[in-house]
């Protein structure tokens, strides 16, 4: 499988998200929700990464992951805790670690972050900020397939 990563397009200090990852300074990244929510338990080292820019349209990067952690049912200390031990990794606003401030959380850390040549995204109804796909052409305009939320189901 791979995944297409909708990322944000301001931290608080006005820095977008996938501009941190092109550069280095981000090196992880987290999706959070009060009960098991994809990607949680279905992302796994050794898959792909593509990223979009929210808002753009364009997928233009691609990653490979090498370390996934899948938490559930975490207290307000965990939380606080996960969030600032891997915060070196992920690079996190004070905003932002007040959206990811979840009891179940999927820590996802990557290497090998490329630019690639900007793929148009084929953007399909009520899509996640997080799409579990069999090959990135699924959703690329002109080779794209109806998305299948039976992937994304638990």
């Amino acid at each position: 499988m791979v995944h297409l990563v909708y990322c944000d397009n301001e931290g608080k200090s006005g820095e977008k998200v996938l501009d941190k990852i092109l550069a280095g300074t981000k090196t992880m990244i987290v999706r959070g929700a009060a009960g098991r929510k994809i990607p949680h338990s279905r992302v796994f080292q050794g898959e792909v990464l593509y990223f979009m820019q929210k808002g753009t349209g364009k997928i233009t990067a691609t990653a490979t992951i090498t370390d996934v952690h899948n938490y559930i049912k975490l207290t307000e200390e965990e939380i606080v805790k996960i969030l600032s031990d891997n915060q070196s990794k992920l690079n996190l606003s004070d905003k932002q670690k007040e959206r990811w401030h979840k009891k179940c959380l999927c820590l996802v850390e990557f290497r090998d972050v490329k630019k690639i040549t900007p793929l148009d995204f084929d953007h399909q109804g009520n899509m996640d900020d997080w799409l579990i796909i069999e090959k990135i052409e699924d959703v690329v305009a002109g080779t794209s397939i109806p998305y299948n939320y039976e992937k994304s189901r638990f």
